[in-house]
């Protein structure tokens, strides 16, 4: 069974390197939620280079990588974002789709510290999809 998490990342073109670098961590050492211990829970895509199809005409003005994390450690996964060397720290935005969401969360750097920015708290029982 798997646990997945849809991710998007967007930041500022001067952080193309350390987007590459937190890629390379998921694939490779970011832990696993569960027992036993494990690492490695996917990686990330860029979404908006030279060869990609947006609606609108036109070449996204935005550096965006997506990625499908599958049992992901996100506690581990923000801790690793927020320590990260970000060369442009207010242009990073972290969106998180968890397993059985229906909406991604916001998590953005300010004065140095990752904070969540929308919806802090949604009222889950509110997004009945299937009442219609």
């Amino acid at each position: 069974m798997s646990w997945v998490a849809n991710v998007m990342v967007s930041v500022h073109p001067d952080d193309r390197p350390n987007v590459a670098a937190l890629s390379e961590w998921l694939r490779t050492e970011a832990p696993l939620r569960g027992d036993p211990p494990r690492q490695g829970c996917g990686f990330l895509r860029e979404a908006t280079g030279q060869n990609t199809a947006w609606g609108g005409g036109k070449y996204p003005e935005c550096d965006v990588w997506a990625g499908a994390l599958n049992h992901a450690d996100l506690n581990a996964v923000l801790d690793h974002i927020a320590q990260m060397p970000w060369r442009c720290p207010n242009a990073l935005q972290f969106f998180v789709m968890d397993q059985e969401d229906w909406f991604f969360r916001v998590w953005m750097l300010r004065d140095g510290e990752l904070r969540q920015y929308a919806p802090v708290k949604p009222d889950e029982d509110d997004l009945d999809f299937y009442a219609n």
